[in-house]
């Protein structure tokens, strides 16, 4: 039986970070403030996190 090929995930899941308005590219998620552009943090329910470096960022609490 021959071998599946492997698909390479992460380059798909890119796509959904940013948005194209007209000529412009329009970033969706916030960037790390320590490790600068290109890196983005993770939307929680109730935080903002750096996957790199950890920095994390605590979203107001809705009552």
């Amino acid at each position: 039986m021959p071998k599946k090929k492997k698909r390479n995930r992460e380059s798909e899941k890119v796509y959904k970070l940013y948005k194209i308005e007209g000529d412009k590219l329009v970033r969706l998620r916030k960037t790390c403030p320590k490790c600068g552009e290109g890196v983005f943090l993770a939307q929680h329910k109730d935080r903002l996190t750096c996957g790199r470096c950890g920095y994390t960022e605590f979203l107001p609490q809705k009552k």
